[in-house]
């Protein structure tokens, strides 16, 4: 729950970061400036390779930014994480082979001192694989227990990168159910996911990135607005006219399938009272539409806007080299080329 008077436990401004993929040195991020306030929900989104792990690794002290300033809770994210104030689950995770669930869930829970292992191994419904071996689980159970780590400490902030990769339906909504608690109870969660819905459902807020740039900021119902095309659908047992559909005003284009159409306008109304002018809307007088729904933009849709021409972008940044050779402040990391 995001207070009425909640200040901003993450503050970083104009970010650059250079890393290196296949050989090249690209810019993964490029002035980025972002706040995140206290109890806020935020979906970073983005294709591959947009920059959404790198951040994930900025924000946590992993990699250290070639310009730029981070501050998150007040200072230098270091000494936070190591403290347990900052939780992270991130897709690049090394577990102790040797170790069985309970232990390693002690060992951290212990390191901290703010909970007991058994109100973690609980809290992310691993009490019946207590005594499994780490090398023995699941993919989805992994999933599990690296959640478990990353709510050792009873974070006041969340990291989550790509957390439901793996998951089946149930463990997602039982994810999805601990991270709500989690968030009524005051802590701030940032995530990335490729699932659009997990970002509707879950996220206060949505930050896109494309190519190491934010190009989109603001709740969902925002974004979708910023997407100004909806969808009429109908059906008609009557042959329509020849490009009659596509001279509608509005209308940007037309989806024919035997007696089903769907048209894709920039003005609903407007085409909506065009269509029934000119073919009529009553028995024996004129084509009857039958079954008519408007479907307004989805996050999808506003999604697949903004990152429309994301090769072209990506392009462009790959020839972007970096002009201080290899002296570059930036930490090498797992998952470098994944960002």
């Amino acid at each position: 729950m995001i207070a009425a008077d909640a200040q901003p436990l993450v503050r970083i401004r104009n970010v650059g970061v250079v890393r290196r993929r296949g050989g090249t040195r690209v810019r993964a991020l490029s002035g980025v400036s972002l706040q995140v306030r206290r109890g806020e929900r935020v979906a970073l989104l983005g294709a591959n390779g947009a920059g959404k792990t790198t951040l994930t690794y900025v924000l946590l002290g992993l990699l250290r930014p070639e310009s730029g300033s981070v501050e998150v809770l007040g200072g230098r994210p270091e000494p936070a994480l190591a403290a347990g104030e900052l939780g992270a689950m991130l897709q690049e995770t090394g577990l102790m082979r040797g170790a069985r669930v309970g232990e390693l869930v002690a060992l951290v829970t212990d390191l901290y001192g703010r909970r007991t292992s058994a109100q973690v191994l609980a809290e992310a419904g691993l009490e019946e694989l207590r005594a499994r071996q780490v090398t023995q689980l699941s993919g989805g159970e992994r999933q599990r227990l690296k959640l478990a780590l990353a709510l050792a400490g009873l974070p006041r902030l969340l990291f989550l990168d790509e957390p439901t990769v793996a998951l089946d339906v149930a463990a997602r909504a039982r994810f999805w159910q601990v991270l709500n608690e989690r968030a009524e109870g005051g802590a701030t969660v940032l995530f990335t996911t490729h699932y659009l819905h997990e970002a509707e459902q879950f996220a206060d807020r949505v930050v896109v990135l494309r190519a190491g740039e934010v190009v989109a900021d603001g709740t969902v119902a925002q974004l979708r607005s910023s997407f100004t095309e909806s969808r009429i659908s109908f059906r008609t047992a009557e042959p329509l006219a020849e490009g009659m559909l596509r001279g509608l005003p509005g209308v940007r284009s037309v989806d024919e399938d035997g007696a089903a159409r769907t048209v894709t306008t920039t003005d609903s109304d407007a085409t909506l009272a065009a269509l029934y002018a000119k073919v009529g809307d009553r028995d024996g007088d004129g084509v009857v539409l039958r079954d008519v729904a408007i479907a307004s933009a989805s996050l999808e849709d506003a999604l697949g806007e903004l990152l429309s021409d994301d090769a072209a972008h990506a392009h462009e940044d790959s020839s972007h080299r970096d002009s201080h050779g290899d002296s570059h402040r930036g930490s090498r990391v797992p998952g470098e080329g994944e960002g």
